[in-house]
């Protein structure tokens, strides 16, 4: 590569080193997502935190488990691992690299493997479902690179982990559950899994104070059919936050294109037995989402990247990209400037 002329060996240094950080941080998304879901549970994701917390400074990992969760009232995500064997896990991660600064919360999905539970899903193309965790993936790849770089910026990623399975102890269609903000959701759908795990970690997220709030999930299908494998669904109540990652993602060739979340889109959550609905029509399903997750920042600044359609490839390159690690750091390095 040719530098312009001109350019210092300090800034060829600091690029390189940026790079790398950049790089080692999509790889360990990517080698996350494409371990098979016997080996990537949510206690393999809880133990990549753990490696995480020892090798960086400033960065500390609390994990929670079944009882820790039951005890704070986390109906929504424990309503998805109902019908599991294998025990869920709320991962938080903290970096802390400036003093008294509210942090940036980083909120990734971590469906280790989903069924789709009762409605169960199409046998077909079923073994690709264990990229369903490749949200988590890239908070975890992203706060790697964050351990390398030492920026002066306060990051917190909570991952909540689980999987979601069909058997007799797994939630029906029609079972009401208090989420963690006190808000009663109906259960339509429970392939509609992943709203209900990231409502509660996006309430869980709000105790840090954040200045702003950012989930990345592998949420809908429909975003896949409106913005293919290119782009990643951006959905946010705040415009300044919204340029940010939007900038970040142009810098970083990591593509994504804001999408609409509405208050109309919330229509088709209405529910007669309480608060709303954990599913919709499919017509216009990725805003159907992300209007789900929007009641729960209570107007914190927030944005709902849905990554469906990059974070992962099928067929005969079948395997996780690493996206959107890369605009991920960019962002958070951009914020801490």
């Amino acid at each position: 590569m040719a530098y312009p002329r001109g350019t210092s060996a300090a800034s060829i240094r600091t690029g390189i080193k940026l790079g790398e950080a950049i790089a080692d941080g999509s790889d360990l998304a990517r080698n996350l997502g494409n371990r098979p879901p016997n080996v990537c549970t949510p206690s393999h994701l809880a133990e990549a935190a753990r490696d995480i917390a020892k090798r960086f400074a400033r960065m500390e990992v609390k994990v929670l488990d079944e009882a820790d969760m039951r005890r704070l009232g986390m109906g929504a995500l424990l309503s998805v691992t109902q019908g599991a064997e294998e025990p869920p896990r709320l991962i938080v991660l903290h970096y802390r690299g400036a003093a008294k600064q509210a942090p940036i919360a980083l909120c990734g999905k971590g469906v280790t493997f989903d069924t789709g539970g009762i409605s169960i899903k199409p046998a077909s193309k079923m073994d690709e479902m264990k990229f369903d965790m490749c949200g988590a993936g890239s908070v975890l790849g992203a706060m790697t690179a964050i351990g390398e770089l030492q920026p002066a910026l306060n990051v917190v990623g909570v991952i909540p982990a689980c999987e979601n399975m069909p058997g007799g102890r797994a939630t029906r269609p029609g079972d009401i559950v208090k989420s963690l903000s006190g808000q009663t959701v109906e259960i339509i759908n429970t392939d509609a899994e992943g709203r209900l795990i990231l409502c509660d970690a996006i309430t869980y997220a709000k105790r840090f104070k954040p200045r702003c709030i950012v989930d990345i999930a592998t949420l809908t299908g429909a975003c896949v059919v409106a913005l293919g494998h290119v782009y990643t669904g951006l959905f946010s109540n705040d415009e300044p936050l919204s340029k940010a990652l939007l900038a970040a993602s142009d810098r970083s060739l990591d593509l994504a294109w804001r999408m609409p979340v509405h208050d109309d889109y919330g229509d088709t959550l209405r529910s007669n037995f309480a608060d709303f609905a954990n599913s919709g029509t499919r017509d216009g399903g990725a805003s159907i989402g992300a209007n789900f997750l929007s009641r729960f920042v209570d107007g914190v600044p927030w944005a709902h990247l849905d990554i469906a359609g990059v974070a992962w490839r099928a067929n005969v390159n079948k395997g996780a990209t690493g996206r959107p690690v890369p605009m991920l750091v960019d962002f958070l390095l951009n914020a801490a400037q």
